[in-house]
């Protein structure tokens, strides 16, 4: 076993990946990262050849190289099964001249399925490698998604519990509803009155709440997370842009060795950090093109080397990237600081003091790899309703915003390099925002008669997961303030 995870705020702090699996957040508040990235150790023809759950064996294997063979396999076969409405998991789409992976064909028909149908099982396979005993309570805070995915992965399964905290008007109805009639004995919602960045810092410090923990500990809890900034969370996100890849060789796209750009719509930068680490692995990526909504600090950051949460919070038509603090932009940090947690830690001090950071000009000059843009709400309405009446193809919000983004790169740099948009949702997620775009005209239906229009008009059979909150009762309705979420924690938790 060669492969060690480091704190990025503690050079000292040295982990397995299932004891950082285990943890989700080092104690001091950094992420894990690993030490080093591992290559490849198969070729790029030799994955062309394979499915999706060989190319997650050779992927994974090298960066969780403390779970036997066996171990992996199980949970990479429990995973991605029948729960996903595609043999291909991530089909590719052609698009005129673009490529949609469709991420988004998993039980809550969102990217996030990729990952959090794997990680119940990777989690639950560390905690017995390390004889933990406890029960793992799961904290989550969710801009939309996650939560759903969260819930649906970790949904009866044994020595867990699921607490997932979401802004109470900051979702889509849609998100909203798979979230409050979530089923399972051990699956716990709460809307709060704030918006995700407040969710988030709440959960932040929960986890770090030292006192906490020995009263937890004594009850015969801990706490593990499945947000992105959890590194189980991570590693499976690496796998689809290799497959991506894999895929285009296979089917004659591009020559081996060719390289290519990816477009993320991003929020909390996990997903994009996933192709970063893929490149590193030795996946021939030419640039990752960040792409952001009206929330721009990722715009703003890339332009300028300043990380400044201090302005207006936009509520958009793409509320899973409605976020001002992008947790996973800490691991790039990191990295691009030389790995130096002292350093690092520094510029996350001040973020939480004053709201800000910079980074060294030395620093911004290793992002030359990225490009950073944003579509506006109007261009994103637009990219939807041109992409639909060209094409018949038709694209979520999320989607629609890493697309307007590679339209301004594209015509920005004249780079004609092929291209991979990640489709991170379905538009089944956000009918209304969509179906708007398409034409006014269907504002005045109800959300499921919307749900039945895009079914007519894309020639997509509705997804189960949106069949299924149809009739389904509220089963989960408390709404706290922001300040109050530990108390519900332990409410919960009975202690």
């Amino acid at each position: 076993m060669s492969m060690f995870y480091r704190s990025t705020r503690d050079d000292n702090v040295r982990v397995t990946a299932s004891q950082a699996i285990l943890k989700g957040l080092a104690a001091d508040g950094g992420l894990f990262v690993p030490e080093s990235i591992p290559s490849l150790d198969k070729s790029l023809e030799e994955l062309s050849k394979m499915n999706y759950k060989e190319v997650a064996y050779e992927v994974m294997k090298l960066m969780l190289d403390d779970f036997t063979e066996e171990e992996l396999k199980s949970c990479i076969d429990r995973a991605y099964d029948s729960k996903f409405d595609t043999e291909e998991m991530t089909p590719l789409v052609k698009v005129e001249n673009e490529y949609f992976l469709e991420l988004f064909h998993g039980a809550t028909i969102a990217f996030k399925d990729m990952a959090l149908s794997i990680l119940p099982h990777l989690l639950t396979t560390s905690a017995k490698k390390n004889n933990v005993k406890n029960e793992i309570v799961i904290l989550t805070a969710t801009s939309g998604d996650t939560g759903k995915a969260a819930l649906a992965g970790f949904a009866n399964v044994p020595g867990t519990k699921i607490i997932v905290f979401y802004p109470k008007n900051g979702v889509s109805p849609i998100q909203e509803k798979q979230m409050v009639t979530q089923k399972g004995d051990n699956t716990y919602v709460i809307g709060i009155k704030g918006n995700f960045d407040d969710a988030q810092t709440g959960v932040k410090n929960i986890f770090s709440d030292k006192e906490l923990e020995k009263v937890m500990n004594d009850a015969g809890f801990q706490f593990s997370s499945a947000n992105s900034i959890n590194i189980g969370r991570l590693v499976p996100q690496i796998v689809y842009y290799v497959y991506a890849y894999a895929k285009l060789l296979a089917n004659g796209e591009i020559k081996d060795g060719e390289k290519i750009n990816v477009v993320v719509p991003t929020g909390n930068f996990g997903n994009i950090l996933a192709a970063f680490y893929a490149k590193n692995m030795g996946l021939p990526i030419n640039k990752f093109i960040c792409a952001s909504n009206e929330n721009k600090v990722l715009y703003d950051f890339f332009t300028t080397g300043e990380y400044d949460r201090n302005r207006e919070f936009v509520l958009t038509t793409s509320p899973s990237m409605d976020i001002l603090i992008s947790s996973n932009l800490e691991r790039l940090i990191y990295r691009i600081a030389g790995n130096n947690a002292a350093k690092n830690a520094e510029l996350m001090a001040s973020l939480k003091s004053e709201g800000k950071y910079k980074i060294t000009d030395d620093m911004k000059a290793q992002l030359a790899d990225f490009y950073g843009n944003y579509a506006t709400e109007a261009e994103d309405a637009s990219t939807i309703k041109k992409i639909y009446e060209d094409c018949g193809y038709v694209i979520d919000t999320h989607t629609s915003v890493a697309a307007t983004v590679y339209d301004k790169y594209r015509k920005e740099t004249g780079d004609t390099t092929k291209t991979v948009i990640a489709s991170t949702a379905s538009p089944y997620k956000f009918t209304r925002s969509v179906m708007n775009a398409i034409d006014s005209k269907y504002d005045s239906m109800g959300d499921f008669e919307l749900v039945d229009e895009l079914s007519k008009i894309s020639n997509v059979k509705v997804p189960n997961a949106i069949e299924e909150i149809r009739t389904a009762p509220v089963l989960h309705d408390t709404v706290c303030d922001s300040d109050k979420m530990c108390d519900e924690v332990k409410k919960i938790l009975g202690i």
